[in-house]
């Protein structure tokens, strides 16, 4: 009985949803993007769109891998992380607005609680309705790629239904706050227009997180190569000084360890890369504080720049990776050094990589089930 009543809402709730003019369009234009995607070919001429050769794109399967280029950039890059996670899912945010406002407007609940089930399985129905929009996207544009990809290039990677659970996951963050919403204000609008705001402010708070993890590195690297030129100056003015201990008077420099003030009247340079040195070390301390402040803030957040990462970190074996070498000359000038941006770029994605399942999805679950639970708590004392 239970399950025919849930059934039987879910299929409801599907109908209405399905009725709405935006889910066809948006599976429309999934499927055109799938087609955009199969007509882009990657061979030893480089890449094309159906015959044409870009040309601007200097890349070839020498430099890049087929398994890489569609998986990373095509699929992940440009499927998912622009397409689904941006414009599908702000499509689905309009469409589903509505749902929970719907639900609980004058003259629709009464009819509904007067049905005998329970009002806790009614609001998860719908809430699960709501998921249903992107769930069915994504699963299109998922094995129309998987299809797309495979016949293309020959890469037949089932990781890409990984999809599925990581963008149905990140679009359950934000309507959960639609929901929550919508049951506060009984309006559409406002939770639409607040679950924009706060996906807004998550996304400021990634920009933030990424520029100051960026410069806490650089000022990591600067620290290491100013303590690695001290030690290197410091060796070679111990070995000048015993020599002439040694020239004046034989076996006198031999195990002798200059001061550290008569190390720096040797060098002219070094008393301003040990003042520079302290200098970095301050801007590491303000670095790390800050970046420490955004980071906690952002565990209390969904992680909706990390969830959809996930796809690319299980996808495509790093091993396969393109390896980006920058030219990099170090200065000649002993006071004068240089960030390797490569090097910046691979420990940035390291910490990214290191951060656990535990904090990007285990946070995010929990900033939804508090919503949830609120807005079942919410919606079982309501009087209607």
């Amino acid at each position: 009985m239970i399950i025919m009543q849930t059934k039987a809402i879910f299929v409801d709730a599907y109908r209405e949803l399905n009725a709405k003019k935006l889910f066809w369009l948006s599976l429309a234009l999934s499927m055109i993007m799938v087609l955009l995607l199969a007509m882009i070919g990657y061979d030893d001429d480089g890449v094309h769109f159906l015959w044409m050769n870009i040309g601007f794109l200097p890349i070839r399967p020498d430099m890049i891998s087929k398994e890489f280029f569609y998986l990373n950039i095509l699929f992940t890059s440009l499927g998912i992380k622009l397409w689904l996670t941006w414009v599908i899912s702000i499509l689905a945010l309009v469409s589903t607005a509505s749902i929970i406002p719907d639900l609980i407007a004058s003259g629709t609940i009464e009819t509904t609680l007067s049905k005998p089930i329970s009002r806790s399985r009614l609001f998860l129905t719908k809430y699960s309705t709501g998921l249903l929009f992107v769930g069915l996207q994504v699963g299109a544009f998922s094995i129309g790629s998987f299809l797309a990809i495979g016949v293309r290039s020959g890469v037949w990677e089932p990781g890409i239904f990984l999809a599925i659970p990581i963008v149905l996951a990140f679009f359950s963050f934000l309507f959960s706050v639609s929901a929550t919403i919508g049951m506060l204000t009984k309006a559409a609008m406002p939770a639409l227009l607040l679950t924009c705001l706060l996906w807004s402010v998550i996304f400021l708070m990634n920009m933030a997180d990424g520029t100051l993890l960026m410069f806490k590195i650089n000022s990591q690297i600067l620290i290491e190569q100013r303590e690695e030129r001290i030690e290197m100056i410091k060796s070679n003015t111990t070995r000048l000084i015993r020599s002439e201990r040694n020239r004046d008077e034989p076996g006198s420099g031999d195990g002798y360890q200059p001061t550290e003030q008569e190390i720096a009247e040797r060098n002219q340079f070094l008393p301003q890369i040990i003042e520079g040195l302290e200098n970095d070390r301050s801007d590491l301390k303000q670095l790390t504080f800050w970046h420490d402040l955004v980071f906690g803030m952002k565990t209390v957040l969904p992680k909706t720049g990390e969830t959809t990462d996930l796809l690319a970190r299980y996808l495509v074996d790093p091993s396969k990776f393109p390896e980006r070498q920058d030219e990099f000359e170090e200065s000649e000038d002993p006071n004068t050094f240089t960030i390797n941006q490569a090097e910046t770029e691979q420990r940035m994605q390291e910490v990214l990589n290191n951060r656990s399942l535990t904090w990007i999805l285990g946070t995010s679950f929990l900033f939804e089930g508090v919503l949830l639970s609120f807005c079942l708590w919410r919606f079982n004392r309501r009087d209607f």
